[in-house]
């Protein structure tokens, strides 16, 4: 008399774990993968592409875009956005720069810029949270009048930076990396520790995902809002920082078009526009992913026109690829 044997039981776990990393892992990979098809195709078209000259200034050109990018990563995480990232960045290094400011040093200087910027942060989470605006007519009122205070502080002129403390900072290597570089990486360090092992990162991502969810679970919504865009104007005042030591000057003109830059990699990384979910990790990559892409460009003497039209096709791209990721896990 055969005895039947019932069939080994399958594993469920393994499919859960395939489906997990088809998420933020997944898209990370693929962003290295996208930098590895660049750094291929930018060694092919230009012999001077991987030279350690031009490979460090990659690296140092991602690291300002890349430390503004880090702040807006909260904000859009958090359910908002900001479009004044520029002109903060603008407004931070003309004040500055001012003969006033300088006169108390290098350390000063910094510290000026870094309040500047959280300060504009402050208005803007303020309005946005307390005054229950829209996030992008409060940033779209932001970027006009700080680059406007901005031009009247500097009377339109570009201001020297005469402290040789601050032009050491674009200057200064670290065991062979720039110290832009390192600025960068541990920015982006406290930043993921902020975002993914902190409280206020939990709630960020609850409020980003439902806030009126968020608010019932008994977050303060409104704070958590607010202290998003004063770290978004911290982050910039950082920035300001790190550009005044590449180009020695402040000016009403810096920032032009960094609100592109960083939601568009921000964007590339991974992070959706509605909130709730992203990733530092990810919006480093689409910092470097964009970067490497204008180099090449700029390698090959292709038009600024070409580089425009190439970055809003990318987001075009990167965004009908999150709506079809979307579907796809629902």
């Amino acid at each position: 008399m055969s005895v039947s044997t019932a069939p080994p039981a399958v594993s469920t776990q393994r499919p859960g774990v395939l489906a997990r990393m088809r998420g933020t892992e997944v898209r990370n990979l693929g962003l290295v993968a996208v930098l590895a098809v660049l750094i291929v195709i930018g060694a092919v078209t230009s012999e001077n592409f991987l030279t350690t000259d031009n490979l460090e200034n990659i690296l140092v050109s991602s690291s300002v875009i890349g430390v503004v990018t880090i702040g807006m990563t909260f904000v859009i995480i958090g359910g908002g956005i900001d479009l004044s990232v520029g002109a903060i960045v603008a407004l931070a290094s003309v004040w500055a720069t001012t003969l006033a400011t300088q006169s108390y040093g290098p350390w000063m200087m910094a510290l000026c810029a870094i309040l500047v910027g959280a300060g504009a942060g402050l208005a803007n989470g303020l309005l946005i949270a307390y005054g229950r605006l829209v996030p992008f007519i409060v940033t779209l009122a932001m970027m006009v009048s700080a680059r406007g205070l901005a031009a009247r502080l500097a009377d339109n002129r570009t201001q020297l930076v005469n402290e040789q403390g601050i032009k050491d900072l674009a200057k200064t290597d670290v065991l062979g990396i720039p110290l832009m570089v390192i600025i960068l990486a541990v920015v982006a360090a406290l930043g993921w520790i902020l975002l993914n092992r902190t409280t206020f990162g939990r709630r960020t991502f609850a409020i980003g995902g439902n806030t009126e969810a968020a608010r019932l679970a008994g977050i303060d919504t409104r704070l958590n809002t607010a202290l998003l865009y004063v770290l978004s104007g911290t982050c910039c005042g950082i920035a300001a920082v790190m550009l005044l030591a590449r180009t020695t000057t402040g000016s009403s003109t810096h920032g032009n078009l960094y609100e592109l830059d960083a939601i568009a990699a921000v964007i590339i990384g991974g992070t959706l526009l509605s909130g709730g979910r992203g990733t530092l990790i990810g919006s480093i990559l689409g910092v470097l992913v964009f970067i490497t892409i204008s180099n090449i460009f700029i390698l090959n003497n292709l038009a600024t026109e070409t580089q425009n039209i190439a970055k809003g096709l990318i987001i075009v791209g990167a965004v009908l690829l999150q709506r079809r990721a979307n579907r796809d896990t629902t």
